[in-house]
């Protein structure tokens, strides 16, 4: 008996995990809040991990800050500028408004 009942677990595990759904962990696929994103940030999340000089050739819509790693910025709170934030190798770890 205890053998079937170990059995019944386990088709019963399968069966649930079958009915998961998988999760993307791509920053492009979670929700975005518009009025959190007002820069459109959003757009620009496959630039993660790439060279800050990446940004020199793009054209913006709205203001742009690089912020390489280290540096002073002021603290002036934009909602309508795009925020790209470099690390110690000069590559960007986030884009954000602000």
């Amino acid at each position: 008996m205890k053998y079937y009942g170990k059995m019944a677990v386990i088709a019963a595990l399968m069966a649930l995990s079958g009915c998961q759904s998988s999760s993307n962990n791509s920053a492009s696929a979670a929700p975005v809040d518009p009025e959190m994103d007002r820069c459109g940030a959003s757009q620009y999340q496959q630039y993660v991990g790439k060279p800050l000089t990446a940004v020199e050739s793009l054209r913006f819509e709205h203001a742009v800050r690089v912020i390489p790693y280290n540096s002073a910025v002021t603290m002036d709170f934009n909602l309508n500028r795009i925020n790209f934030m470099g690390d110690q190798q000069g590559n960007i770890t986030r884009v954000y408004c602000g």
